[in-house]
């Protein structure tokens, strides 16, 4: 099963959220129609999916995932363009 990092922008305030999924079509629809756990986007959509990459597994994705929250990780997010 392959795994995939994202970052999406909130069209409604412009901040990025990031996550991990197993199905990146399904859980972009999840968020655009606020049928999410996760209270941080529930009420901030439409999103845009703006990067997101492929893992052979959950692990990788994880550390993939943390890096991208870090201080290095949000600078690379703001240089990359919208897919």
């Amino acid at each position: 099963m392959k795994y995939y990092t994202y970052v999406l922008r909130s069209k409604k305030d412009g901040k990025h959220y990031t996550g991990i999924t197993n199905n990146l079509e399904r859980r972009l629809r999840q968020h655009n129609d606020g049928d999410t756990a996760t209270p941080s986007t529930r009420n901030r959509g439409p999103f845009v999916l703006v990067y997101s990459e492929e893992a052979d597994n959950r692990m990788e994705d994880r550390i993939r995932e943390k890096y991208l929250k870090s201080g290095a990780g949000r600078e690379f997010i703001k240089k990359i363009k919208p897919l």
